[in-house]
């Protein structure tokens, strides 16, 4: 096991595992890794980046490690694992947030979201529906955001000791946990206000019954953006997207750009896009929301654009025309537009609900696990469903010859 989420997950995973008789190796790469504790095998990788090859080599060999378990595929110290797992035919399983949430998880041979290796040919997935269940929404998992802020807290308050224990290591995100804490602190009072206000400024788009286009924003952190898309961050999306909108949409349509609700604060994404709206004269065709309730505003838009964002998901199971502009599994033709930013204003075809209905089920019962990481109904959910996949046969071992589980995305 290298990184998990920061939560206990993980640990409670590696004890399960051991309790049937596997054996597990946990690798902990900062204090936070070893807040979690397991009675599996750990050590500890406290050395420089460079020396994490050859490490990785060694804990290959000395504990004849025959699957290797990871969260996230775009973390630098498991990227450069897996070009040695590839190189030595070791297989491994990438956990992830779920492609279809809120109660599944993703856990997937050879790489998830732009790394996943499941095929990009619509007729696949009308063929592999044919022989599968037809999956609901799962058991409901459940959650709160205070305990999940607590163990986040706990994680990075660990973190504190790794200058004398982890003297080496760097998180994968661009900022340091205390300067996210800060922009939360300053944000989250305000998110009751803000919500109000981001109900009547749809509220006035309703009454004056202007069509809008809905531009859900992913975090500036995200690696879905910094890995699997062209833009170096939000705002340079944010900027693209507001050019061919004022050059190519109807002179009555609204863009309406929502912010991610996780969002720091560190960014002024409002500044940025009334700055840009001045300079391309868009007047209040333009709106900047930090609220709303997403399935409503999907119900009633006209499209939405993405960059490889799960909502794109939700707005194809509304049924509303949809563009990605990033690497997405679900970026497939009779989903998404396939035509550029600057045509996708100009046409209202709908995704083809007979195939999202079969590439749904056919990802989830590939990919998906019922479960969650955050409270312990959706880690007990993850642990048993995690067991399934990985002990018995693997599902992924019946799929069709050019479904490999491994990356067959180009581009």
């Amino acid at each position: 096991m290298l990184q998990g989420p920061a939560t206990p997950f993980f640990a409670r995973l590696a004890d399960t595992l051991l309790e049937q008789g596997h054996r597990v190796c946990k690798v902990n790469f900062c204090a936070g890794d070893a807040l979690f504790r397991t009675q599996a095998t750990s050590v500890a990788f406290n050395r420089p980046f460079d020396e994490w090859d050859g490490f990785l080599s060694g804990l290959l060999e000395l504990h004849g490690i025959d699957r290797v378990l990871l969260f996230g595929d775009c973390r630098p110290l498991h990227m450069q694992a897996i070009v040695r797992l590839k190189q030595r035919s070791i297989p491994f399983f990438v956990y992830e947030e779920g492609y279809f949430r809120p109660n599944w998880i993703t856990l997937e041979a050879g790489g998830t979201n732009a790394f996943s290796g499941l095929p990009r040919d619509p007729a696949w997935y009308l063929k592999q529906a044919k022989e599968i269940p037809v999956y609901a929404d799962g058991d409901t998992v459940g959650g709160s955001l205070k305990a999940r802020a607590g163990q986040d807290m706990a994680y990075h308050l660990a973190n504190i000791t790794n200058a004398l224990r982890f003297p080496h290591y760097r998180t994968h995100r661009p900022h340091a946990s205390h300067i996210e804490y800060l922009g939360w602190a300053r944000r989250f009072p305000q998110l009751p206000w803000r919500e109000r206000k981001a109900q009547h400024s749809f509220a006035q788009i309703q009454a004056h019954r202007r069509p809008f286009y809905l531009f859900p924003l992913q975090l500036d952190a995200d690696y879905q953006i910094k890995v699997h898309s062209r833009f170096d961050g939000i705002s340079q999306a944010i900027s693209e997207v507001m050019q061919s909108f004022a050059s190519q949409a109807a002179a009555d349509a609204v863009l309406l750009i929502k912010n991610h609700p996780l969002d720091t604060g560190l960014i002024n994404y409002r500044a940025h896009i009334r700055t840009l709206a001045t300079q391309l004269d868009l007047g209040n065709r333009v709106v900047f929301i930090d609220g709303g309730h997403l399935p409503t505003l999907l119900h009633h838009c006209r499209g939405v654009i993405t960059i490889n964002s799960t909502v794109g998901l939700s707005a194809l199971y509304h049924g509303r025309p949809t563009i990605a502009l990033g690497q997405s599994i679900y970026n497939l033709p009779g989903l998404c537009f396939q035509d550029s930013l600057d045509a996708f204003w100009k046409q209202q075809k709908k995704p083809d609900r007979a195939l999202f209905h079969a590439f749904r089920n056919t990802v989830i019962h590939r990919t998906q696990l019922n479960g969650g990481y955050y409270n312990t109904r959706g880690i007990e959910l993850a642990i048993a469903g995690s067991v399934r996949r990985l002990t018995h046969q693997n599902p992924l071992s019946k799929a069709e010859p050019n479904y490999t589980g491994v990356p067959s995305w180009e581009g």
